[in-house]
Protein backbone atom coordinates (compact mmCIF):
# COMPACT_ATOMS: atom_id res chain seq x y z
CA UNK A 1 0.00 0.00 0.00
CA UNK A 2 1.40 3.48 -0.88
CA UNK A 3 1.64 5.67 2.30
CA UNK A 4 -0.47 8.48 1.89
CA UNK A 5 1.39 12.39 0.92
CA UNK A 6 -0.17 14.39 3.64
CA UNK A 7 1.24 17.76 2.73
CA UNK A 8 -0.65 16.83 -0.86
CA UNK A 9 -4.06 16.25 0.09
CA UNK A 10 -3.95 19.93 1.96
CA UNK A 11 -5.32 21.53 -1.11
CA UNK A 12 -7.18 19.76 -2.03
CA UNK A 13 -8.79 19.86 1.39
CA UNK A 14 -8.98 22.91 1.41
CA UNK A 15 -10.74 23.62 -1.68
CA UNK A 16 -13.32 21.14 -1.22
CA UNK A 17 -14.30 22.88 2.48
CA UNK A 18 -14.09 25.79 0.31
CA UNK A 19 -16.55 24.54 -2.05
CA UNK A 20 -19.09 23.62 0.75
CA UNK A 21 -18.53 26.03 3.31
CA UNK A 22 -17.85 29.48 1.31
CA UNK A 23 -18.58 32.11 3.54
CA UNK A 24 -20.36 30.11 6.41
CA UNK A 25 -22.59 27.40 7.69
CA UNK A 26 -25.34 29.17 7.85
CA UNK A 27 -27.65 26.53 9.51
CA UNK A 28 -25.00 26.31 12.49
CA UNK A 29 -24.48 29.72 13.02
CA UNK A 30 -27.84 29.90 13.06
CA UNK A 31 -29.35 27.22 15.74
CA UNK A 32 -26.22 26.33 17.41
CA UNK A 33 -24.22 28.50 20.24
CA UNK A 34 -20.53 29.28 19.59
CA UNK A 35 -19.34 27.44 22.92
CA UNK A 36 -21.39 24.50 22.42
CA UNK A 37 -19.52 21.44 22.46
CA UNK A 38 -20.15 17.59 21.26
CA UNK A 39 -19.25 14.36 20.66
CA UNK A 40 -19.76 12.63 17.26
CA UNK A 41 -19.80 8.93 16.12
CA UNK A 42 -18.51 7.93 12.11
CA UNK A 43 -20.98 4.72 11.47
CA UNK A 44 -20.28 2.68 8.47
CA UNK A 45 -23.40 1.55 6.52
CA UNK A 46 -21.98 -1.03 4.62
CA UNK A 47 -19.03 -3.85 4.17
CA UNK A 48 -16.02 -3.15 2.48
CA UNK A 49 -12.56 -1.98 3.04
CA UNK A 50 -12.10 1.20 4.38
CA UNK A 51 -10.06 4.33 3.13
CA UNK A 52 -9.65 7.93 3.91
CA UNK A 53 -9.77 8.16 7.64
CA UNK A 54 -6.40 10.47 7.18
CA UNK A 55 -7.94 12.23 4.75
CA UNK A 56 -10.92 12.43 7.45
CA UNK A 57 -8.51 13.48 10.22
CA UNK A 58 -7.28 16.53 8.29
CA UNK A 59 -10.46 17.37 6.74
CA UNK A 60 -11.64 18.39 10.99
CA UNK A 61 -8.41 19.44 11.84
CA UNK A 62 -8.65 22.05 8.72
CA UNK A 63 -12.16 23.17 9.37
CA UNK A 64 -10.79 23.32 13.57
CA UNK A 65 -7.97 22.77 14.60
CA UNK A 66 -9.43 22.53 18.33
CA UNK A 67 -11.54 19.20 16.96
CA UNK A 68 -10.29 16.02 18.63
CA UNK A 69 -10.28 12.93 15.69
CA UNK A 70 -10.23 9.60 17.26
CA UNK A 71 -10.18 7.10 14.34
CA UNK A 72 -11.03 3.09 15.61
CA UNK A 73 -10.17 1.69 12.14
CA UNK A 74 -6.92 2.46 9.54
CA UNK A 75 -6.86 2.45 5.67
CA UNK A 76 -7.05 -1.73 4.39
CA UNK A 77 -9.34 -2.75 7.31
CA UNK A 78 -12.24 -4.48 6.30
CA UNK A 79 -15.55 -2.95 7.93
CA UNK A 80 -19.05 -4.30 8.56
CA UNK A 81 -22.50 -2.32 8.67
CA UNK A 82 -23.19 -0.52 12.15
CA UNK A 83 -19.48 -0.84 13.11
CA UNK A 84 -17.73 2.23 14.28
CA UNK A 85 -15.30 4.08 12.34
CA UNK A 86 -14.29 6.75 14.29
CA UNK A 87 -15.29 9.28 16.93
CA UNK A 88 -14.67 13.31 17.09
CA UNK A 89 -15.18 15.93 19.89
CA UNK A 90 -15.08 19.67 20.03
CA UNK A 91 -17.35 22.70 19.07
CA UNK A 92 -20.56 21.92 17.43
CA UNK A 93 -20.48 24.00 14.83
CA UNK A 94 -16.83 23.14 13.22
CA UNK A 95 -18.04 19.04 13.60
CA UNK A 96 -21.01 20.01 11.67
CA UNK A 97 -19.01 22.54 9.38
CA UNK A 98 -16.64 19.60 8.09
CA UNK A 99 -19.27 16.38 8.46
CA UNK A 100 -19.99 16.40 4.61
CA UNK A 101 -16.63 17.32 3.24
CA UNK A 102 -14.87 14.69 5.25
CA UNK A 103 -17.69 11.61 4.68
CA UNK A 104 -17.33 12.20 1.13
CA UNK A 105 -13.69 11.82 0.89
CA UNK A 106 -14.02 8.42 2.83
CA UNK A 107 -17.28 7.42 1.20
CA UNK A 108 -15.57 7.57 -2.71
CA UNK A 109 -12.23 6.46 -1.54
CA UNK A 110 -13.63 3.41 0.73
CA UNK A 111 -15.68 2.75 -2.73
CA UNK A 112 -12.40 2.51 -4.95
CA UNK A 113 -10.49 0.36 -1.86
CA UNK A 114 -13.47 -1.88 -1.86
CA UNK A 115 -14.14 -2.53 -6.14
CA UNK A 116 -10.59 -3.06 -6.47
CA UNK A 117 -10.21 -5.54 -3.53
CA UNK A 118 -13.49 -7.28 -4.91
CA UNK A 119 -11.64 -7.70 -8.46
CA UNK A 120 -8.05 -8.48 -6.71
CA UNK A 121 -9.74 -11.27 -4.82
CA UNK A 122 -12.08 -12.26 -8.01
CA UNK A 123 -8.96 -12.86 -9.66
CA UNK A 124 -8.22 -15.58 -7.60
CA UNK A 125 -4.56 -16.58 -6.09
CA UNK A 126 -3.01 -15.93 -9.60
CA UNK A 127 0.53 -13.47 -9.80
CA UNK A 128 -1.68 -10.91 -12.29
CA UNK A 129 -1.73 -7.49 -11.60
CA UNK A 130 -4.93 -5.69 -11.27
CA UNK A 131 -4.23 -1.74 -11.92
CA UNK A 132 -6.62 1.47 -12.61
CA UNK A 133 -6.68 4.11 -14.99
CA UNK A 134 -7.37 7.86 -16.12
CA UNK A 135 -10.64 7.62 -15.72
CA UNK A 136 -10.89 9.90 -12.31
CA UNK A 137 -12.41 12.09 -11.32
CA UNK A 138 -10.95 15.42 -12.10
CA UNK A 139 -8.83 16.64 -9.47
CA UNK A 140 -8.96 14.00 -7.13
CA UNK A 141 -7.10 10.93 -9.46
CA UNK A 142 -4.15 11.06 -6.57
CA UNK A 143 -6.71 10.13 -3.65
CA UNK A 144 -8.05 7.55 -5.89
CA UNK A 145 -5.33 6.05 -6.97
CA UNK A 146 -4.30 5.96 -3.47
CA UNK A 147 -7.22 4.27 -2.67
CA UNK A 148 -6.52 1.66 -4.97
CA UNK A 149 -3.37 0.90 -3.91
CA UNK A 150 -5.02 0.70 -0.04
CA UNK A 151 -7.70 -2.15 -1.80
CA UNK A 152 -4.69 -4.28 -3.09
CA UNK A 153 -4.03 -2.64 -7.04
CA UNK A 154 -1.46 -1.23 -8.53
CA UNK A 155 -1.53 2.59 -10.20
CA UNK A 156 -0.91 2.55 -14.33
CA UNK A 157 0.50 5.91 -14.95
CA UNK A 158 -0.47 9.03 -13.04
CA UNK A 159 -1.04 11.42 -16.13
CA UNK A 160 0.19 11.73 -19.75
CA UNK A 161 3.42 12.74 -18.57
CA UNK A 162 5.16 9.67 -17.23
CA UNK A 163 4.85 7.10 -19.61
CA UNK A 164 4.17 6.45 -23.31
CA UNK A 165 0.96 5.24 -24.17
CA UNK A 166 0.30 5.07 -27.42
CA UNK A 167 -3.83 4.05 -28.22
CA UNK A 168 -5.84 3.85 -31.14
CA UNK A 169 -6.77 7.22 -31.68
CA UNK A 170 -2.63 8.00 -32.29
CA UNK A 171 -2.30 5.24 -34.73
CA UNK A 172 -4.78 6.06 -36.75
CA UNK A 173 -3.46 9.93 -36.83
CA UNK A 174 0.13 8.53 -36.86
CA UNK A 175 -1.06 7.08 -40.03
CA UNK A 176 -2.63 10.00 -41.76
CA UNK A 177 0.86 11.68 -40.78
CA UNK A 178 2.40 9.06 -42.80
CA UNK A 179 -0.03 8.98 -45.33
CA UNK A 180 -0.41 4.96 -45.43
CA UNK A 181 -3.24 2.44 -44.23
CA UNK A 182 -0.38 -0.41 -44.20
CA UNK A 183 -0.84 -1.47 -40.39
CA UNK A 184 2.29 -3.30 -39.85
CA UNK A 185 4.33 -0.23 -41.21
CA UNK A 186 1.88 2.23 -38.74
CA UNK A 187 2.36 0.03 -35.75
CA UNK A 188 6.69 -0.94 -36.22
CA UNK A 189 7.03 3.15 -37.02
CA UNK A 190 5.19 4.45 -34.36
CA UNK A 191 6.84 2.54 -31.60
CA UNK A 192 10.20 3.40 -32.97
CA UNK A 193 9.37 6.96 -32.78
CA UNK A 194 8.36 6.79 -29.46
CA UNK A 195 11.33 4.90 -28.47
CA UNK A 196 13.42 7.54 -30.42
CA UNK A 197 11.47 10.81 -28.51
CA UNK A 198 11.44 9.32 -24.80
CA UNK A 199 14.63 8.64 -22.14
CA UNK A 200 15.50 4.83 -21.92
CA UNK A 201 13.97 4.66 -18.41
CA UNK A 202 10.44 6.18 -19.85
CA UNK A 203 8.52 2.90 -20.39
CA UNK A 204 6.71 2.82 -24.31
CA UNK A 205 3.11 0.61 -24.82
CA UNK A 206 0.93 -0.19 -27.57
CA UNK A 207 -2.35 -0.75 -27.46
CA UNK A 208 -3.62 -3.64 -30.02
CA UNK A 209 -6.73 -5.09 -30.92
CA UNK A 210 -6.03 -7.72 -33.13
CA UNK A 211 -3.40 -11.08 -33.09
CA UNK A 212 -1.63 -10.00 -36.27
CA UNK A 213 -1.45 -6.00 -34.85
CA UNK A 214 -0.03 -7.94 -31.16
CA UNK A 215 2.62 -9.81 -33.67
CA UNK A 216 3.61 -6.63 -35.39
CA UNK A 217 4.09 -4.96 -31.97
CA UNK A 218 5.94 -7.90 -30.68
CA UNK A 219 8.75 -7.25 -33.43
CA UNK A 220 9.25 -4.21 -31.83
CA UNK A 221 9.43 -5.45 -28.31
CA UNK A 222 7.93 -2.46 -26.59
CA UNK A 223 7.47 -2.50 -22.75
CA UNK A 224 4.31 -3.93 -22.54
CA UNK A 225 1.17 -4.01 -25.02
CA UNK A 226 -2.01 -3.97 -24.24
CA UNK A 227 -4.31 -6.43 -25.80
CA UNK A 228 -7.68 -4.50 -25.69
CA UNK A 229 -11.45 -5.92 -25.62
CA UNK A 230 -9.73 -9.29 -26.66
CA UNK A 231 -11.62 -12.41 -25.06
CA UNK A 232 -9.46 -14.49 -22.79
CA UNK A 233 -8.96 -17.35 -25.71
CA UNK A 234 -7.54 -14.58 -27.66
CA UNK A 235 -5.24 -13.51 -24.95
CA UNK A 236 -3.93 -17.09 -24.44
CA UNK A 237 -2.77 -17.22 -28.30
CA UNK A 238 -0.94 -13.96 -27.56
CA UNK A 239 0.81 -14.82 -25.03
CA UNK A 240 1.80 -18.49 -26.95
CA UNK A 241 2.61 -16.34 -29.59
CA UNK A 242 5.07 -14.09 -27.05
CA UNK A 243 6.57 -17.21 -25.95
CA UNK A 244 7.71 -18.98 -29.75
CA UNK A 245 9.53 -15.07 -30.35
CA UNK A 246 11.12 -15.47 -26.96
CA UNK A 247 9.94 -12.10 -25.63
CA UNK A 248 8.26 -13.80 -21.90
CA UNK A 249 10.18 -11.23 -19.39
CA UNK A 250 10.65 -8.74 -22.19
CA UNK A 251 7.35 -7.94 -23.26
CA UNK A 252 4.49 -7.75 -20.60
CA UNK A 253 0.55 -8.21 -21.53
CA UNK A 254 -1.66 -5.95 -20.42
CA UNK A 255 -5.30 -6.93 -21.27
CA UNK A 256 -7.75 -4.18 -20.94
CA UNK A 257 -11.70 -3.67 -21.78
CA UNK A 258 -14.60 -5.84 -20.93
CA UNK A 259 -13.53 -6.91 -17.49
CA UNK A 260 -15.87 -7.71 -14.77
CA UNK A 261 -15.77 -9.90 -11.41
CA UNK A 262 -17.60 -12.48 -13.35
CA UNK A 263 -14.90 -12.64 -15.84
CA UNK A 264 -11.80 -11.94 -14.35
CA UNK A 265 -10.70 -14.93 -13.28
CA UNK A 266 -10.55 -16.39 -16.92
CA UNK A 267 -8.39 -13.41 -17.35
CA UNK A 268 -6.22 -14.00 -15.14
CA UNK A 269 -5.29 -17.76 -15.81
CA UNK A 270 -4.43 -16.66 -19.41
CA UNK A 271 -0.40 -15.91 -18.84
CA UNK A 272 -0.91 -12.23 -19.03
CA UNK A 273 0.89 -9.89 -16.28
CA UNK A 274 -1.76 -6.94 -15.79
CA UNK A 275 -5.33 -6.44 -15.87
CA UNK A 276 -6.34 -2.91 -15.70
CA UNK A 277 -10.48 -1.80 -15.29
CA UNK A 278 -11.45 2.24 -15.38
CA UNK A 279 -14.73 0.77 -13.58
CA UNK A 280 -12.33 1.00 -10.50
CA UNK A 281 -12.10 4.26 -10.62
CA UNK A 282 -14.55 5.50 -13.02
CA UNK A 283 -17.76 3.43 -11.94
CA UNK A 284 -17.66 3.99 -8.30
CA UNK A 285 -20.02 2.84 -5.71
CA UNK A 286 -19.47 4.94 -2.90
CA UNK A 287 -19.38 3.08 0.74
CA UNK A 288 -22.06 4.82 3.12
CA UNK A 289 -21.41 6.21 6.20
CA UNK A 290 -23.06 8.91 8.57
CA UNK A 291 -21.79 10.74 11.45
CA UNK A 292 -24.11 11.36 14.63
CA UNK A 293 -24.39 13.70 17.56
CA UNK A 294 -23.80 11.23 20.81
CA UNK A 295 -26.68 12.21 23.04
CA UNK A 296 -25.26 12.19 26.67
Amino acid sequence: MTDIDKKRIETIIRFALKEDIWTGDLTSQAVLEESLTADAVVISRGKGVVCGIDVMEKVFAAADPEVRFRPQVADGDRIEPDQEIAFAEGPARSIMKAERVALNFLSIMSGVATKTRQMVDAAGSSSIKIYDTRKTIPLHRYLQKYAVTVGGGYNHRKGLWDMVLIKDNHIRAFGEQMKTRENSKIIKDIIKRARAFVQKNVKVEIEVETLKECEYALEEKPDVIMLDNMTPDTVKKAVSLRKEKGLEGRVLFEVSGGITLDNIKDYASTGAEIISSGSITGAIEPLDFSLEIIVK
